[in-house]
């Protein structure tokens, strides 16, 4: 295939991830380490893509075949499942991505770029909201019971999948195929070195990815916590536990890739301007992505098997399974082909 007419090509001040240093005078070319820690990403990917997809598809299962959606908690369930989906779409390509070049096309690199942005804003307003609902069902009780509808919750998950998508148009229109030294790269394409958009889409995901969903999650769990010890139940201190867990683990994986994005930023302002203190910090950034994919694969376990509801449900659709391969195994079909001899061999 011919990219000259379709694939722009990377001059040095085109890519994002080249930066001249005034002092040097010189350009610092941060290349991509491909050494052992290429295999590692690709292993990683791999790993996170089938336990995501197992575990999401589970959630999806149960509670369409189990619970048939009864309640607003199942519908943002199931969007926060097919949100988790989404983003897993995407691990495969960048886990071949990771070991060489990228080999599927403009289009795909496009959609593999838009099915991970459009999953990770999906997932975190989802997670977001599903906070809000949590808070005014136990603080707001009897105004919950009003505004806490399965119809309610289907609307306010489209908005929230036309909000995630919206927000993902600037990446996606930045995002291409492009040439550089004779590779063919799934990058953000800034031409005539044009950091403006670079550093706003940075800032959204931020603002939008981090600080405004952690502000509200940690408004409705201190509220929530505030009401809990007022509640004299045995499951009090199981509610407790999983409050946290929740908070926690959304800072602990989404924290540092932010924080590295923040100083990627301050690199495209010049205010970080050392050349190896860039390498490192490219590093730090493939490294802290890595880690915030985790999350997809945590959500079905915070959000779904931890209930007790979620278990007994999961526990029944095994055990159903189990007990059709058993009949299965001792029918008589089957045990005639056993006990028959083989002829001729």
């Amino acid at each position: 295939m011919n990219y000259s007419t379709s694939t722009p090509s990377l001059n040095t001040s085109d890519y994002y991830d080249d930066y001249y240093y005034p002092h040097g005078a010189s350009t610092c070319s941060m290349e991509k380490i491909k050494t052992f820690t290429s295999v590692v990403f690709a292993v990683l990917y791999s790993l996170l893509f089938v336990f995501g997809l197992v575990g999401n598809f589970l959630v999806i299962w149960i509670l369409v075949a189990c619970k048939k959606l009864t309640s607003v908690t199942d519908v943002y369930l199931l969007n926060l499942a097919i949100s988790d989906l989404l983003f897993v779409f995407s691990l495969p390509f960048l886990a071949y991505y990771s070991l060489g070049q990228w080999i599927f096309g403009n289009i795909m690199c496009k959609i593999v770029c838009g099915s991970y942005y459009i999953g990770f804003y999906s997932g975190i307003f989802l997670i977001t909201v599903m906070s809000v609902d949590r808070y005014l069902s136990i603080v707001h009780t009897i105004h919950a019971l009003k505004i806490r509808t399965v119809l309610r919750g289907i609307i306010i998950s489209m908005a929230l999948w036309v909000c995630a998508l919206l927000i993902s148009i600037p990446n996606l229109i930045y995002i291409k195929e492009v040439i550089d030294d004779n590779a063919t790269k799934c990058v953000p394409y800034y031409a005539d070195n044009n950091q403006i958009w670079k550093l706003l889409t940075n800032f959204e995901v931020n603002i939008m990815g981090l600080l405004i969903p952690l502000g509200i999650l940690i408004f409705c769990y201190s509220h929530i916590l505030k009401n809990l010890k007022k509640c004299q139940t045995c499951n009090r201190y199981k509610a407790i536990k999983l409050v946290f867990v929740v908070v926690i683990v959304f800072f602990l994986f989404w924290t540092p890739y932010n924080i590295m994005l923040f100083l990627d930023s301050l690199r495209s302002l010049h205010i970080i301007d050392d050349c190896e203190t860039s390498k490192k910090l490219d590093v730090a950034l493939e490294v802290t992505e890595v880690l915030s994919f985790i999350h997809c694969c945590l959500n079905p376990v915070i959000y779904a098997f931890v209930g007790e509801r979620f278990k007994k449900y999961l526990h029944e659709l095994f055990g159903k399974h189990t007990r059709f391969f058993l009949i299965c195994k001792n029918h008589s079909i089957f045990q005639s082909y056993r006990t028959t001899p083989s002829v001729g061999l």
